[in-house]
């Protein structure tokens, strides 16, 4: 519209954009991972060299970036003559101040959020052949209208920060890993389970209060529909629908012990069983199953109260794939994680989601976790 309204003048537009630089084939190789929105993905000496002969009379020869094969066409680019005007546009031409001392006006076009969202999609999948999947990975996760204004926004970020900054390591390098926030209450309920001189009916009553939390929180991690429904009043509320392709695993016998919560919190699931037992002392395992026949089709939580060095459940993941369920669809419940069976499982299996109440220090040589609260099936079922 600038150029329109300034018809009677020689008016050119140069965009950042075919400034990129050619990817080098091992970043080619992982171009989902490579930032196009970061001020190094541009040849920025190389546009100062361009705008520098416009500005001084001189015709330019701007290069053309294909975006489906990430590099410069070699053999050819878009001739700029000389012009009264110089229009140049990008997402960062701002960033850099040699670039900015060459401008005579600087201007921000702000557009709404839906708006620059639908173009951006629009232009990524039909003119640089990315997904619609990649597109929003690089999308913003928050927009901020007014700035530094907007104070519940502020407030709203902080508050994230603080949560990110109280997370444990592994779930920074693992993604799908969840540990329910601590409280007070939930301190206090971990330090009567691992108290060895706790009688038998407290150790399962508390037991089965977090267990109840960690439940809870895997479904909430669960897909979800949205719903409205009339109230009594006449009005209509809008909600969610619970997932309802769903199903429990528990690995015998203690993860039987978590199967009370899971059907108090899910009315009539269906609940299957893995067994697996050591043969020997040559690392033989024989493993049992009864799982439901539909089990591919549904979103499987598998349970165990402790994860330890991980073999076990990387075992009974296995057993789970092999019967088709996606390892998407596959999340672990337990109390207490060891960091060495979570490497262990994210590791083999990345997809599949765990979900604890605390991750201990570690396993000692006989590969127990510690601190640890013990043989979990033999204090809970009163074995011990």
């Amino acid at each position: 519209m600038i150029i329109q309204q300034l018809h009677d003048h020689r008016v050119v537009l140069v965009n950042q954009d075919s400034f990129y630089r050619g990817l080098t084939e091992e970043e080619s190789e992982h171009v989902e991972e490579y930032n196009f929105d970061h001020p190094d993905a541009f040849d920025t000496d190389q546009l100062l060299e361009c705008m520098g002969k416009l500005k001084s009379g001189q015709s330019v020869n701007i290069p053309i970036y294909d975006f489906k094969n990430h590099r410069r066409c070699s053999e050819s680019f878009r001739k700029v003559n000389v012009s009264d005007v110089i229009i140049l546009e990008g997402i960062l031409v701002f960033h850099d101040q040699r670039v900015r001392d060459l401008m005579d006006m600087k201007i921000f076009v702000d557009t709404d959020a839906d708006i620059r969202l639908a173009r951006r999609i629009r232009r990524d999948t039909v003119e640089r052949g990315r997904d619609v999947l990649s597109v929003l990975e690089q999308y913003a996760d928050v927009i901020i209208p007014r700035g530094g204004d907007n104070h519940v926004a502020i407030d709203l970020i902080a508050q994230h920060i603080r949560t990110k900054l109280g997370q444990h390591d592994l779930c920074k390098l693992y993604p799908n890993v969840c540990v329910v926030q601590t409280t007070f209450q939930i301190r206090g309920m971990h330090t009567l389970i691992r108290d060895r001189e706790i009688t038998t009916p407290d150790f399962v009553f508390y037991s089965d209060r977090l267990i109840r939390l960690v439940v809870e929180h895997g479904l909430g991690n669960l897909p979800f529909t949205e719903k409205q429904v009339v109230t009594p009043t006449g009005s209509v509320y809008s909600g969610v629908d619970f997932c309802k392709k769903l199903c429990g695993v528990s690995i015998v016998r203690s993860g039987e012990s978590m199967e009370n919560a899971l059907r108090a919190c899910c009315k009539g699931i269906k609940i299957g069983k893995i067994l697996i037992h050591r043969v020997g002392d040559d690392g033989q395992q024989l493993i049992y199953n009864k799982l439901p026949s539909d089990i591919a089709e549904r979103h499987v939580l598998l349970m165990d109260p402790v994860l330890g060095t991980g073999n076990s459940a990387n075992q009974a993941i296995q057993l789970l794939r092999s019967t088709g369920v996606p390892e998407d669809h596959i999340m672990f419940l337990n109390l207490i994680s060891a960091p060495e069976g979570i490497h262990c499982v994210c590791k083999r299996f990345p997809g599949v989601k765990i979900v604890t109440s605390e991750i201990d220090a570690g396993l000692n040589e006989e590969y127990r976790v510690v601190p640890g609260l013990g043989e979990y099936g033999d204090r809970y079922f009163g074995t011990d």
